[in-house]
C-alpha cells in the first residue's frame, strides 16, 4: 500500500456538518479538504503569502480533477497528503490523496495553478528565483515517489 505523499497534513475527522443525506462525506467537502490542506503547503513551503499577493502576482486555479474511490462516514479519520507533481515556468501541478484509517486511497485530487500578473489578469512566467525555488521543491518531493495511479491532468515540460 502506498505511503503518504511528501507534504502531510493533520488528520481530519469527518463531522456531521460534512455529511450529506446518504450518510457519507458530501463531495463538496472533499474539495474543501483538498483545497484547505494544500493551501498551507502553498503558503508555507512555496512562499505564496500575502506579500507576494501585494507584489501584484498570484496564482489562479485553471483545472481540477477529483476521483472518489471510497467513502468517508461520520467520525472517520481522513489522512490528507500532497506532492507538487510537476512545474513549468508558468504552471504548477499538485496531486493529493485522502487516505482512510485502513491506509487505502479514498480520493485523488489534482489541480493546475497558473501564475498570474494581477494587473494584466494574464498568465506569466514565475520570476526566476521563485521558479528555481518551486522547481527545487518539486524535484525534492518527487525523488522517491512512484504514484500507484495515473495522473489525469497534464502540463508541458519546462523547456516546452
Amino acid at each position: 500500500m502506498m505511503q503518504q505523499l511528501p507534504y502531510i497534513h493533520d488528520v481530519i475527522i469527518v463531522s456531521k456538518e460534512m455529511c450529506d443525506h446518504n450518510g457519507h462525506m458530501n463531495v463538496n467537502y472533499y474539495y474543501k479538504l483538498f483545497d484547505s490542506t494544500y493551501t498551507s503547503f502553498y503558503i508555507d513551503e512555496l512562499n505564496f503569502d500575502q506579500s507576494y499577493l501585494e507584489s501584484g502576482f498570484s496564482t489562479f486555479t485553471l483545472e481540477d480533477n477529483i476521483r472518489y474511490l471510497k467513502e468517508f462516514k461520520l467520525n472517520e479519520t481522513v489522512h490528507p497528503s500532497f506532492v507538487l507533481h510537476k512545474v513549468n515556468k508558468k504552471l504548477m501541478h499538485f496531486v493529493g490523496i485522502l487516505k482512510n484509517k485502513e491506509n487505502q486511497i479514498a480520493a485523488i485530487f489534482e489541480t493546475i495553478l497558473g501564475h498570474i500578473d494581477l494587473k494584466k489578469r494574464k498568465i506569466v512566467n514565475f520570476p526566476d528565483d521563485r521558479f528555481q525555488h518551486i522547481l527545487n521543491v518539486c524535484n525534492e518531493q518527487n525523488k522517491n515517489i512512484e504514484l500507484p495511479f495515473d495522473v489525469k491532468l497534464y502540463i508541458k515540460d519546462i523547456n516546452a
